[in-house]
């Protein structure tokens, strides 16, 4: 009998840790058994800036997940993001030496090599080269050229370019945290196999996930990807704006913005207002709904005009790269209330909310199927791609020595005189008038396979 194939995705996110474990059922769907998660600490827009409190934290949600499912976590795929990260448009050939024989994957390989020896910025690494149409002899849009006659190849690549530096502290983080690190993947594309549909794809559409440091954008047209970028905002500075604007903490912030918020400030009437209890005996402050909304509108209002500066940058105007299945959000920004109706009317496009439910399966956790959950549930699937198997049954486990846990350093520890209880905020809060209620797959693994191994060459020699 056939051994079950168990994969492990690690969203490495700006507010929160994600480590899942998921196999496929007997009728292909994603079957989840462990979710792990811890809040991040550590990252700041995607990017690692503490090494030691990352560990920790990797730490946490891998020892979450295994004590949820009952599995010892060997390997993970880990999202790469941040606003380090770029996409550029190349074209390049090769020309055989025998025309006669049939195009094969040597070809392809040997045109991707060339693509890898492009030269980048300083610093600057080639992460992803994803072929999207190929030519041969002049004959253009082909997108399976093996098997196929001619003398001259050539293709168009979407190239996804990333710090050096930033990618190996990732890889230097899962090491330090006693797992291996199986595969990378760009966050918006996991994200993209999660809550996509290949009709979508086809059509044209734009996927935005709005996360807690960043915004990522993936475009997709006739099945190919056309365009990704990585905005530096996300839910995190509407936070702060919400901070800064009603001079409360920051855990106040995050939930009046979650209860609360809406992207619309025309939904709030002038006379409601929502009490926040005082700090240390203080008197509570009174803040206006009307006015949250108007602080929240601002900042989405921003993040979205720059995403679709992006859109627009791709070529959405050209009829014959129209996005004719418009806008789909998630990430936990997606859940903020009105933002569907914002978007709408800022792009005109027309826009739904994306929920990785599709692959997921009926007897998945309401929990797992939230926008929030979409780029973990995408690394999962890019996960069980891979040959390895990436958990064992715990009982099958010999006992060994603990794995020892980082500390962050006693330091960041906040002052007393600010601590709030998340749950006396959320029992105190009360509102005063409540309203009604193929190839291009193939040629992926392949390059991957080599630049995982190059980064785990990297950390070793490092050692």
């Amino acid at each position: 009998m056939e051994k079950e194939k168990i994969a492990v995705g690690l969203d490495i996110g700006t507010t929160k840790i994600v480590a899942m474990i998921g196999k496929k059922n007997e009728y292909g769907k994603l079957e989840i058994l462990g979710l792990g998660k811890s809040k991040s600490l550590g990252v700041a827009r995607g990017v690692v800036n503490n090494i030691t409190q990352t560990i920790q934290s990797i730490q946490q949600a891998i020892q979450d997940a295994e004590n949820n499912s009952g599995f010892k976590i060997k390997d993970v795929v880990v999202g790469i993001a941040g606003q380090h990260i770029r996409s550029i448009q190349h074209t390049d050939y090769i020309s055989r030496h025998n025309p006669e024989e049939v195009i094969g994957e040597n070809d392809i390989q040997l045109l991707i090599d060339q693509v890898n020896k492009l030269a980048m910025l300083p610093g600057e690494e080639i992460i992803h080269v994803l072929p999207q149409e190929f030519k041969i002899d002049g004959q253009s849009e082909i997108k399976e050229p093996i098997g196929m006659y001619g003398g001259r190849l050539e293709a168009s690549f979407h190239v996804v370019v990333g710090q050096a530096a930033s990618i190996r502290n990732v890889g230097r983080c899962i090491q330090s945290s006693g797992i291996e690190l199986s595969g990378l993947t760009l966050e918006p594309l996991a994200s993209a196999d999660a809550v996509l549909s290949q009709e979508e794809k086809e059509a044209g559409v734009a996927l935005i996930d709005i996360g807690g440091g960043t915004t990522d954008l993936a475009i997709f047209k006739d099945g190919i990807i056309r365009h990704t970028a990585v905005i530096p905002f996300g839910g995190n500075v509407i936070t702060e704006d919400i901070k800064e604007g009603c001079s409360i903490i920051e855990k106040q912030a995050e939930l009046l913005k979650v209860k609360f918020g809406s992207a619309w400030p025309g939904e709030n009437r002038d006379n409601e207002i929502v009490s926040i209890p005082g700090l240390r005996g203080r008197e509570p402050k009174e803040i206006s709904l009307k006015n949250l909304s108007k602080i929240i509108n601002a900042r989405v209002v921003e993040i979205i005009e720059q995403v679709f500066t992006e859109v627009k940058a791709y070529g959405h105007e050209d009829p014959r790269k129209k996005l004719i299945a418009g806008i789909v959000l998630t990430g936990g920004g997606a859940q903020l209330k009105h933002i569907k109706q914002l978007v709408e009317y800022i792009t005109g496009m027309d826009t739904r909310i994306g929920y990785p439910n599709e692959h997921l399966a009926g007897s998945s956790d309401e929990e797992i199927s939230s926008p929030l959950y979409a780029t973990a549930v995408g690394l999962v699937m890019k996960s069980i791609e891979n040959k390895t198997q990436s958990a064992v049954r715990l009982d099958l486990v010999a006992p060994v020595k603990e794995q020892p846990v980082y500390r962050a350093p006693e330091a960041v520890a906040p002052a007393p005189v600010n601590e709030v209880s998340e749950i006396a905020i959320e029992e105190e809060y009360h509102i005063k008038e409540k309203q009604p209620d193929s190839t291009a797959t193939r040629i992926q693994k392949n390059f991957f396979d080599r630049y995982v191994d190059r980064i785990k060459e990297f950390l070793d020699n490092a050692e």
